[in-house]
């Protein structure tokens, strides 16, 4: 057993001692060198059955235990990682069957003819006869039967030297469970008077409100707050959710399709139907009662592995002119069985929009799914015209555009780091009934709105200008649409880009919704070389200030950062700052940044040090803190190089598309802030050699046309876990008026990560978006983990859990059915470049009677 525990502990150790070496090289930690040295003298003694082994061993957790307290203080996920082997191990040499070897010598016994002979493991020879009939000698002749001699009982001392040490070092590391080292615990005062009089949106285009009992835009209205006046459902009664029905689209990922095929439709409820999307660009109508399908429409938008993502946010709603035939239209009279339209057989008052992913705009009846023929070209619009360059998947619409006044708005996303000759960002409105071009604003040419010749192919928008993929707000009494605005590709090389479109790019824009003029600007990233497109739809909300009631609008940033500004004026609410930046490592003819602006209200996490470097064993862990030490990184805008650059927050976002929830009457939010690092490698063309590109966007895109490539991924162990320790996915909630943060806890367990489904509760990553309801509850799946929470809006608590089919990748929506119930709905599909489980559900939920 000794024997078999020795090379164990040499195997592991052995790793320890080289790595360890080479991270003190880095100007790491000596603790890996130095834990391996002591690791391989003990198996060594071990091997030797010596109790100096336990003497030694002991000192090494005694010092193990101080150094991780030292590092990471009383946070059990910290510890459990750096003590967790050496604990192991000592509990291992604690057994019976290794301890009662210990202190033992091998002898030999031979026996003469005449006498006794006994020659011990050194070789010896004693010629001393053997009284064998006497008891001391009989015990001695067992023993040297055995084949062992006790060395004594002083040195067994050292047995409990090391229970003590390990169960030392257990109760620090199990104690380290009661404390909660990570969550900021507090409440809401959703009582306050920090809150406007409610307003929930601009009416619809018939002149209606939105029904309280109805979703009739992405985020509910225009207004993009995610907020639901409905009470029905509360923090009481949530905890008696259930299904109430459940659907399969049909719409599944292909083996031909790209990795990021994935559900992130939030259904449209109109009268008594539900309107979605699929990956593929299906539009269905279900029945808000049942679920069962109503119409479905499948543009065939085909494969195309040149896509970056396969996937639809959800559809568009244009209530018309005539308010009897909008909102209260029943569609259940116009059924039609599995039917796929593909021609414009009608025309159409009220309309349902749909973008797909090669590039068209469709038109349809809400109340058959056929295409509108007096919108577009037989209710279509091709969105390559006027591109300067038109590769196939590489411009597409993700999120529904937005419809406001008489013009639905239209942006889309650029495929990132493939090609520096791309289609155009251009943001273009066209008229609602008729389709025709109204307005493009290009950020490449952001003074002239005039709208281009569709007919002309001399008429070009900017090649590769800044695009706007998340979804749009809009407020008509104003006369203004939002737009979060992306990057120019290539996101880590600026020296491509004009004046014009360094003033717009990360940023929000307030575009004029009748001349499509820029009304004000607010960049977030001055010259992004780091991918932190301004990713999430901006949530309009009146707020109570020292000014008095301000028209606010809140956006939050991949960094972390919550920008709350004047939706008029674009001016902050809450202070926005400058600070100095790195200027280091820059690749020859770029610059960057002197200075990064930020909000008094973030989620920003601190900067990374070595001491953050996490791993399921000390093996890993040192492998994250070698590869820590051989990045760039100062901070979080550590400009890209050739030798690899630490990138945190990482392009994943703190925030992403999924965007906050906003709580119009009390002036509060609720989100999801998540971090993982990512790295970021700029690869010399002459270098690349045979390296496959333009996978995704991670892993390596070609840049064409540019003189280096892109590399990027996420900052991950060789186990395929963050390097950086948990938690990585958390709910915070904060006071929009006053910047304050009131909560931040951690949210999710890895059971759908770990091979083991384990409910460990470490705080995962996620993707999605949250809503609120009147009720005081907030609804979010999202996380990696197939799981559909309720929270206390007030505090954070979770009311209700329940497990989902597929990843809940999507932001869900609340209404109310014929019968008056309150129901949930979330789509789960899952997301296929974050590796949940992947499926075509829609479920919805109500109050068990």
């Amino acid at each position: 057993m000794q024997k078999f525990l020795s090379i164990i502990m040499c195997l592991f150790a052995l790793p320890l001692v080289i790595g360890g070496g080479y991270l003190l090289y880095l100007g790491g930690s000596p603790y890996y060198v130095v834990a391996g040295v002591l690791m391989l003298a003990s198996a060594w003694l071990l091997l030797k059955r010596q109790w100096l082994a336990y003497a030694l061993y002991s000192i090494f957790i005694i010092g193990s235990v101080i150094w991780a307290v030292w590092e990471s203080g009383f946070y059990w996920w910290a510890l459990a990682t750096r003590l967790g082997f050496p604990l192991i191990f000592g509990l291992l040499m604690l057994l019976p069957w290794v301890a009662r070897k210990m202190g033992t010598q091998k002898i030999k016994v031979l026996t003469g003819p005449s006498n006794n002979t006994l020659h011990n493991a050194s070789g010896i020879t004693s010629n001393t006869p053997l009284n064998t009939s006497s008891p001391q000698a009989t015990a001695d002749l067992s023993s040297a039967n055995e084949g062992e001699h006790n060395e004594g009982p002083k040195k067994s001392a050292y047995y409990w030297a090391l229970l003590a040490s390990v169960v030392a070092g257990a109760a620090v590391s199990f104690g380290s469970m009661a404390n909660n080292a990570t969550d900021k615990l507090g409440a809401l005062d959703l009582k306050g008077n920090s809150a406007a009089p409610a307003n929930l949106g601009d009416p619809l285009s018939n002149g209606q409100q939105t029904p309280e009992g109805e979703w009739s835009a992405y985020g509910r209205t225009d207004y993009g707050q995610r907020y639901s006046p409905l009470t029905q459902i509360n923090t009481d009664n949530v905890k008696n959710l259930e299904v109430a029905w459940q659907i399969q689209t049909g719409d599944v990922k292909g083996p031909n399709d790209v990795g990021e095929t994935t559900y992130q439709a939030t259904p449209l409820k109109l009268g008594n139907a539900l309107y979605m999307c699929t990956p593929h660009n299906w539009a269905l109508a279900l029945d808000a009662d049942t679920g069962e399908a109503l119409w479905k429409f499948d543009p065939k938008v085909g494969e195309n592995l040149q896509r970056q993502h396969q996937t639809c946010r959800g559809v568009s709603f244009y209530a018309g002119t005539n308010p009897q035939t909008s909102i209260t239209t029943d569609i259940k009279a116009q059924k039609v069985e599995g039917n796929t339209f593909t021609k414009a057989t009608t025309q159409c008052d009220a309309k349902i929009f749909i973008p797909t992913s090669d590039a068209k705009l469709y038109a349809l009846n809400p109340e058959t799914g056929q295409r509108c023929q007096d919108f577009g070209n037989e209710g279509a619009i091709d969105l390559m015209h006027n591109m300067p360059f038109k590769q196939a998947g590489y411009y597409y619409s993700t999120s529904p555009p937005i419809v406001a006044g008489d013009v639905i708005i239209v942006a889309g996303a650029v495929n990132d780091n493939y090609d520096i000759n791309s289609p155009s960002g251009v943001i273009r409105a066209y008229d609602v009934n008729t389709g025709q071009l109204m307005w493009n604003w290009d950020a490449g040419n952001p003074e002239d709105t005039k709208p281009l010749d569709i007919n002309d192919p001399n008429q070009t928008y900017k090649t590769s200008s800044p695009n706007s993929w998340a979804i749009a707000s809009a407020d008509e009494k104003l006369g203004l649409a939002y737009f979060p605005m992306g990057n120019r590709t290539p996101d880590q090389l600026g020296v491509y880009r004009s004046p014009a479109e360094e003033k717009y790019a990360t940023s929000v824009v307030a575009l004029d919704l009748k001349t499509g003029q820029a009304r004000w600007v607010q960049q977030f990233v001055h010259h992004d070389l780091w991918d932190m497109d301004t990713p999430a739809q901006p949530s309009l909300i009146d707020l109570k200030t020292d000014k008095g009631v301000e028209p606010a609008l809140v956006v939050p940033t991949k960094q972390g950062d919550v920008y709350v500004l004047n939706r008029a004026t674009g001016e902050p609410i809450l202070p926005i700052k400058e600070r100095p930046a790195s200027q280091n490592h820059l690749i020859k003819g770029e610059h960057a940044s002197p200075t990064q602006p930020y909000s008094a209200l973030s989620f920003e996490p601190k900067p990374l040090t070595e001491k953050d470097m996490w791993g399921a064993s000390l093996l890993d862990q040192m492998m994250c803190r070698i590869e820590f030490n051989k990045l760039n990184y100062e901070g979080r805008y550590t400009p890209p190089s050739t030798q690899g650059t630490l990138v945190y927050p990482g392009n994943f976002g703190t925030f992403n598309w999924g965007s906050l929830a906003v709580d119009p009457e009390n002036g509060v939010m609720f989100g999801m802030p998540t971090y993982l690092a990512f790295t970021s490698k700029l690869i010399p063309k002459d270098s690349l050699g045979d390296v496959e590109t333009n996978k995704g966007e991670q892993g390596v895109n070609a840049n064409e046309g540019a003189d280096y490539a892109v590399e990027m991924g996420p900052f991950l162990s060789p186990l395929g876990v963050p390097c950086q320790q948990p938690p990585w996915g958390t709910i915070a909630a904060a006071n929009l008026s006053t910047g304050e943060i009131a909560y931040q806890r951690k949210n999710g367990t890895v059971q759908d990560l770990s091979p083991l489904p384990l409910k460990f509760e470490l705080g995962v990553p996620g993707i999605g978006g949250p809503i609120i309801t009147k009720g005081g509850v907030a609804f979010l799946s999202a996380a990696t983990e197939n799981n559909f929470r309720a929270y206390d809006l007030k505090t954070g608590d979770v009311l209700w859990n329940q497990r989902i089919p597929a990843g809940g990748q999507a932001t869900p929506m609340t209404y109310l059915n014929s019968k008056g119930e309150q129901m949930v709905v979330l789509v789960a599909g899952g997301h296929g470049s974050v590796g949940t489980e992947i499926g075509d559900y829609v479920i919805a939920y109500k109050l068990a009677k």
